[in-house]
């Protein structure tokens, strides 16, 4: 029997989880010192730290090989259900509160085409959770083995996982008429964009110098910025006229037909490719996630 027991590695997966000690005794229902005991003990038995005790905590890689595993063991149960409920649908079968099925996906997915994708699976049960970062990072939950799949602008598969293109997301620039009338009632131009604002989502999104750079053909853009962590939230402030924003076409449709926001540069499009990548696994649960993702994807991407 392996030393590495459910608890001791459950222990790790909320110590990371929940970013802490404290809130993992809380979702564990045993004490703090308790949750200690147990990392010190799973660290013996690997032969090394397993948690980097920073802000945030982070695994270390050895942290993040249990991670995975303990995400396998999660996956092999919430298969065993899926199968049971198949073999006799009128039965109920309880399901592990902490067994959750975790992915990673770009806001502006979440946002537009993503959510619809899972309402089946959902439906029938399954502990979906979804978190939430910028496309060219979602692909590191995955690395650090916290998440099953992801949706990111990233290529290349990391090691025992696969790839699979979903198409290319439309961004465009968008602001409120009178916004373009304040900053730039003569277009936009390689003047008027360094004194107009721009909304992004975080520090971390470069879609907006990105989408600039590729107008003015400049290699290098210096933007004026707010930062509203929230694809919806993004479209309301450039509607209460905070500045422009780029943001995906699909998402801003209804108000540039309404006239109540105008495309900045109507003969520029800027494409995001995405593609969803998932540990490769014989799993049903994994290869509905997979479906799902890529079929939502064929019908909302270009």
């Amino acid at each position: 029997m392996s030393p590495f027991t459910p608890d001791l590695l459950e222990c790790l997966a909320a110590i990371v989880e929940e970013g802490g000690f404290e809130r993992a005794a809380k979702r564990l229902s045993i004490t703090q010192s308790a949750v200690s005991q147990r990392l010190r003990s799973l660290e013996t038995l690997a032969g090394t730290v397993l948690i980097i005790r920073g802000r945030p905590l982070k695994p270390t890689p050895a942290g993040r090989l249990l991670l995975k595993h303990t995400m396998q063991i999660r996956l092999l149960h919430t298969d065993l259900e899926h199968e049971l409920r198949n073999l006799n649908p009128g039965a109920t079968v309880s399901t592990i509160g902490e067994e959750r099925v975790s992915i990673a996906i770009n806001e502006d997915s979440i946002a537009t085409w993503a959510l619809p994708a899972f309402n089946q699976l959902v439906h029938q049960g399954m502990a979906l959770e979804i978190i939430a970062d910028d496309q060219n990072f979602t692909q590191d939950w995955l690395r650090e083995g916290q998440v099953l799949g992801c949706v990111t602008t990233l290529n290349k598969a990391l090691r025992g996982c696969k790839v699979v293109a979903l198409g290319a997301m439309p961004y465009i620039a968008v602001a409120s008429p009178a916004t373009i009338k304040h900053f730039c009632p003569d277009g936009l131009s390689q003047h008027s964009f360094q004194k107009l604002p721009f909304i992004a989502f975080d520090r971390k999104d470069y879609l907006q110098a990105d989408f600039i750079s590729r107008v003015f053909k400049l290699k290098q853009v210096n933007l004026y910025q707010c930062f509203v962590p929230s694809s919806e939230g993004q479209v309301r402030a450039v509607l209460a006229g905070w500045g422009a924003s780029v943001l995906p076409e699909i998402l801003v449709r209804p108000h540039v037909e309404s006239g109540q926001l105008v495309n900045l540069v109507p003969n520029i499009v800027l494409p995001v490719k995405l593609y969803w990548h998932c540990w490769n696994l014989d799993s049903a649960v994994l290869n509905s996630l997979s479906e799902a993702v890529i079929s939502a994807a064929t019908k909302a991407l270009s």
